[in-house]
């Protein structure tokens, strides 16, 4: 047997191969109310059908300040938890582990959506204020965001306690805390966008205590039987900014925090930055982590072939593999790739597809 169509074992949960859907916006909440809709359902239910181990929700945010796009998805009010409930159990249904990433944008909040060129909200479009470590904007175009108050930190840190509550009353098995791509946790953790000289700025120690805060509120109201995982942006791929010994470093805190798993994922904090992208280019960090912290990890980006995944981990640089866009052009790719390595598809398939074989 290959090793992508093993199973893999965290806390008390079980994926039933190492194929993972990494997080992916939708943005298609289309009453700006943070629930999500039936695009949700059918989109998350056609790759769990697919074949894939773990499906990964969206950025979910813990605020509604907090959201990309007025079209994001929410945790944020109770009433966000029974469309959320039965996506869950619906991805549960068709044989894979559901689970959910929850962020806050931070400074890249109040955004159009990529399909309406990206770019920050106007006051007329509804823009709401946004917030990070200090006053200083993603790029000219955005927003110059407020700088949080220590007291205002606590509410952050607790708004994402009270998310994770709420995943877990959703029914979802496996919690992703977004710590990446320029968004409210990773701006903390840059000393490109953490110009702040309080305890929450300046070195290491300061720059990771708002992470380190949420993952701790987080594992306290998350149950010990589910894990937990958290998205770092590896390096930011600029001079002066966090770099993957950043990431070590912090991994290996994490992990004593109860942390599970590192989605290895880079860059995000600024605009325009040179990244050289090609097939696996990510893959270095995460056999990085993996070795130097213990942890297990997820490698993502640019992972396009069953041969190119069951490389990767069958030479150890990686636990899971984790597919974005691929996974959207090819919601079927986990059943492609069981009968590209192993020379069966079958027991992925749902009954309803799986007869047709023996025809």
């Amino acid at each position: 047997m290959s090793h992508l169509f093993t199973s893999f074992t965290l806390r008390g949960v079980t994926l039933r191969n190492r194929i993972g859907m990494s997080p992916m916006c939708q943005y298609s909440c289309e009453a700006r109310d943070g629930r999500a809709t039936d695009w949700h359902l059918h989109h998350y239910a056609a790759r769990a059908i697919g074949g894939a181990g773990l499906i990964t929700v969206e950025a979910t945010a813990v605020e509604a300040r907090g959201r990309i796009s007025p079209q994001d998805t929410g945790l944020w009010d109770d009433s966000q938890i029974e469309p959320l409930a039965e996506l869950a159990a619906t991805i549960r249904r068709y044989g894979a582990v559901p689970g959910i990433q929850i962020a806050h944008a931070g400074r890249k909040a109040a955004t159009f959506r990529p399909w309406e060129g990206g770019g920050p909200l106007r006051e007329a479009d509804g823009a709401w204020p946004v917030i990070g470590p200090g006053a200083l904007p993603f790029s000219e175009a955005h927003q110059t965001p407020s700088a949080l108050t220590v007291e205002e930190i606590a509410g952050i840190v607790e708004a994402f306690a009270q998310a994770a509550r709420r995943a877990n009353e959703a029914g979802f098995d496996w919690l992703e805390l977004h710590g990446a791509h320029g968004y409210l946790l990773h701006s903390f953790l840059s000393p490109l966008a953490n110009q702040r000289h309080d305890d929450y700025g300046g070195d290491f120690a300061g720059r990771t205590r708002l992470m380190r805060e949420v993952v701790a509120a987080a594992r306290a109201v998350w149950p010990d039987r589910k894990p937990l995982a958290v998205r770092l942006s590896c390096t930011d791929w600029l001079d002066g900014g966090w770099a993957i010994g950043d990431s070590v470093a912090l991994a290996r805190q994490l992990a004593r925090l109860g942390v599970d798993l590192i989605d290895c994922s880079s860059g995000g904090i600024r605009p325009g930055v040179a990244i050289p992208l090609e097939p696996g280019y990510q893959v270095p960090f995460a056999e990085a982590i993996r070795h130097q912290s213990g942890l297990p990890v997820a490698a993502v980006g640019l992972i396009l072939s069953a041969e190119q995944a069951e490389g990767i981990l069958s030479e150890g640089k990686a636990d899971l593999v984790y597919l974005g866009r691929q996974l959207l052009r090819e919601p079927n790719w986990p059943l492609h790739a069981a009968a590209d390595l192993e020379g069966r598809a079958g027991e992925l398939m749902p009954p309803q597809y799986r007869w047709t074989l023996e025809r």
